[in-house]
């Protein structure tokens, strides 16, 4: 495959020579003309000392992904697991999950059930209204607070737009998108009037997908990879093994999703803004594929396992004011409040009983941000709370009678659950050196509670009633930038991170590993600590070549992971009529991980394009027995490599996603690594070619074509419970006015 890879390079490199993407020259040779937020304000790149990747609008209008998680994967910089089509993980720098930060529109996502195995909420935010990327890399607690131990992707959604003239603005766009891989159809619409002072975005996208068909072209070492020979159909009413007529077709891998925006924007003065953001977003019954294709005595195991529809509610409030005649000269507040509708529901082969595990989340959160400049001084100030409230329910229907009844153990205690974050930050920058050294530093203090209550402890016979925690954490950052000239860039930073425990880590009874391990609460947890330093250069070379490269070594202390536990002095339980092993969430101390990340853009002619990727992370903990034993989560070498090129109204990039091998003395025993997913030696590496096309019509029209994974190469994304796409043709048409 290595030989493969490199032939197809340098073809890669050799025949693409008269298209390509849009040109971001101007991004790339004046690194301090990027603008973000990282520190919650607006700041040029260049004095900040964490690594900041942005995605902006031309970015995300020409990608071929079909969902947010889509996107961040064919960055080539964002490593996304998937346990089935309707999800998709990020993981940065080896955490993944509730170990980084989902933030929309400067409010968080995570929340109280956040889990550390794999997420699928960053499907529930729109990539058709998306304006705005930010990828944060590195633990970013002093701004954010817990969880922000790997890093942080802010979603930005488009801003209302006002008019500049007393004629009102009004703009319209619509597209519409088809893919053959994934049988899906899709369609968009958002509309924005504005005013001088009021102005009003309406958004709306419709996606269905049908069952996702891998590639045909197979590993010769591993061509049973993620057949699906078999699955399971009710025939007659009675549940029955059905041969698959196609194995390439991954059976019951289809969803469909609605997602619903409001935006109401009033700016009274140039100053002052108030804008109430309202975000919606459901989905179908969305299959869970790679427990559909578990096993049990050689046979499939469920005849049914999915996640019931996923709902996402969020409303939001912000109000922005700027030059300030007081102390500060900038403040931003906040309210916010989302409800999150989640459930799980299965059911065994030739079972009549489905179970349903429901979950309902509220969340309220507050925030104030303040900030003063003075010539070579920059301080940050802010206050931040989020209120967690969860109700956990679950219960059981015959399928053939209807009727329901309980006595089924729930995901989460099945009491009163409250868990609250809040916190009090300071940062601040200093330009010691104006234009050449620049010091970023922080500190923040946070105060998180939890309280769970388990009403009923008769199933498993837990040896306590109720879970609780106080946790008082402080965390901090300092950085160094040196601006040796306008095109380089040199910095370092030291920043800790923490996550605390919240009540998927302590509280949560879950089958895990395919049914052969059950993990059960651990009221004893501690927050998690990480103290990470980093190193990173950028620089542009002769005007047309573009590096950049950054290391980074966490040390990773009290870390969770799933380890053997006994309950009641027992190492196993009967568990769905089966004995099974017990595992726990438990603190792991002497934990590390490291890696780099590497980045080459070659502009050798206006329109051009040559570009290449690379991320590597490693990361080992050490096990009761005193030896080195793999972290989870940690993607194998990943990474991008293409070209591109602009021609008048066309734009075509041609372009290679790549993953290595991951071994199996790389994979963690205990958690969410997924062996039993992949091969017996391991998940093997894999690389797909990808081209798409562009073409600018008129001004208010716009067309795509795509061709993915071109050689119709079979593989899966490690720890992934699904293949990946086949050949997959995708168009779509665009229209605005």
């Amino acid at each position: 495959m290595n030989k493969q890879l490199s032939f197809v390079i340098l073809a890669l490199a050799g025949t693409i020579t008269s298209y390509a993407q849009q040109d971001s020259a101007a991004s790339r040779q004046q690194v301090a003309e990027i603008i973000v937020t990282a520190n919650k304000f607006e700041e040029k790149s260049s004095y900040v000392a964490q690594k900041v990747e942005v995605m902006d609008t031309p970015v995300i209008a020409d990608a071929l992904s079909n969902t947010t998680a889509g996107l961040l994967e064919q960055s080539g910089k964002v490593f996304v697991q998937r346990s089935q089509l309707g999800g998709g993980s990020p993981v940065l720098r080896g955490f993944e999950a509730s170990r980084i930060l989902l933030v929309v529109d400067g409010v968080r996502m995570n929340n109280a059930i956040y889990r550390t195995g794999h997420l699928q909420n960053a499907i529930t935010i729109d990539d058709d209204i998306l304006e705005r990327v930010e990828i944060l890399y590195g633990p970013a607690s002093t701004i954010y607070g817990s969880d922000a131990l790997g890093g942080v992707v802010h979603f930005q959604t488009r801003q209302a737009q006002l008019s500049a003239s007393e004629k009102p603005l009004v703009t319209t766009n619509a597209s519409v998108r088809y893919s053959s891989a994934y049988r899906e159809y899709s369609g968009h619409a958002d509309i924005n009037l504005g005013w001088k002072k009021w102005a009003i975005l309406t958004s709306l996208s419709y996606s269905s997908f049908g069952d996702l068909r891998q590639g045909n072209n197979r590993n010769p070492f591993y061509p049973e990879l993620g057949k699906r020979t078999t699955y399971i159909d009710r025939v007659n009413g009675v549940d029955s093994i059905v041969a698959n007529t196609d194995p390439n077709v991954q059976k019951f891998s289809g969803y469909k999703q609605l997602d619903l925006l409001q935006k109401i924007l009033w700016q009274p003065s140039r100053t002052r803004s108030h804008q109430l953001n309202v975000q919606y977003s459901t989905s179908s019954d969305i299959p869970r594929y790679d427990r559909l294709t578990d096993t049990r005595d050689s046979k499939l195991r469920w005849a049914e396992w999915y996640y019931g529809p996923q709902q996402r509610f969020l409303a939001s409030y912000q109000y922005k004011a700027k030059a300030l005649n007081g102390f500060f000269d900038q403040f931003n507040a906040g309210a916010s409040y989302q409800k999150i509708n989640e459930s799980r529901i299965q059911r065994a082969y030739r079972k009549d009983h489905k179970e349903y595990r429901v979950e309902d989340v509220d969340v309220l959160a507050l925030n104030a941000d303040l900030r003063k400049s003075t010539g070579r001084h920059e301080l940050g100030i802010g206050v931040d709370g989020q209120f967690n409230f969860l109700n956990s329910t679950a219960f059981l229907q015959n399928i053939v009678s209807q009727e329901k009844s309980y006595g089924l153990d729930t995901r989460y205690p099945d009491g009163s659950n409250r868990m609250s974050y809040t916190g009090l930050y300071v940062q601040q920058l200093f330009k010691l050196i104006p234009g050449k050294l620049i010091l970023n530093d922080g500190l923040r203090l946070n105060y998180v509670s939890l309280r769970s209550r388990f009403s009923d402890t008769a199933i498993l016979h837990l040896p306590f009633t109720e879970a609780r925690q106080r946790n008082l954490t402080f965390s901090a950052n300092a950085g160094v930038i040196y601006l040796p000239d306008a095109k380089s860039k040199l910095s370092f930073n030291f920043a800790t991170g923490f996550r605390a425990p919240n009540i998927d880590d302590m509280a949560k009874v879950f089958e895990s590993a395919g049914g052969v391990q059950l993990v059960v609460p651990n009221p004893n947890l501690r927050p998690e600590q990480s103290y990470n330093f980093d190193l990173s250069l950028s620089r542009n070379l002769l005007g047309w070549i573009y590096i950049e490269g950054s290391g980074f070594y966490s040390l990773f202390r009290n870390a969770m992971v799933l380890d053997q536990y006994r309950l009641n002095g027992a190492d196993s339980v009967l568990y769905n009529g089966k004995l099974t092993a017990v595992v726990a969430n438990q603190n792991k101390a002497r934990a590390f991980i490291y890696g780099f990340q590497g980045s080459i853009e070659l502009r050798p002619k206006d329109g051009l394009s040559i570009y290449g990727h690379i991320t590597y992370t490693y990361g080992r903990y050490q096990g009761a027995d005193g030896h080195e034993v793999p972290m989870d989560h940690i993607p194998p070498i990943f990474g991008k490599v293409g070209l591109s090129y602009r021609y008048r109204s066309v734009v075509t990039e041609a372009f290679i996603l790549y993953n290595g091998w991951k071994h199996l003395a790389d994979y963690n025993p205990y958690g969410e690594d997924n062996l039993q997913y992949a091969t017996s030696p391991g998940m093997p590496s894999w690389y797909t070619l990808n081209i798409s096309s562009t073409w600018t019509v008129t001004q208010h029209i716009k067309t795509q074509i795509g061709i993915e994974n071109i050689f119709d190469q079979n593989y899966r994304v490690f720890a992934s419970g699904i293949n990946g796409p086949g050949r997959n043709l995708v168009v779509k048409l665009k229209a605005g006015f």
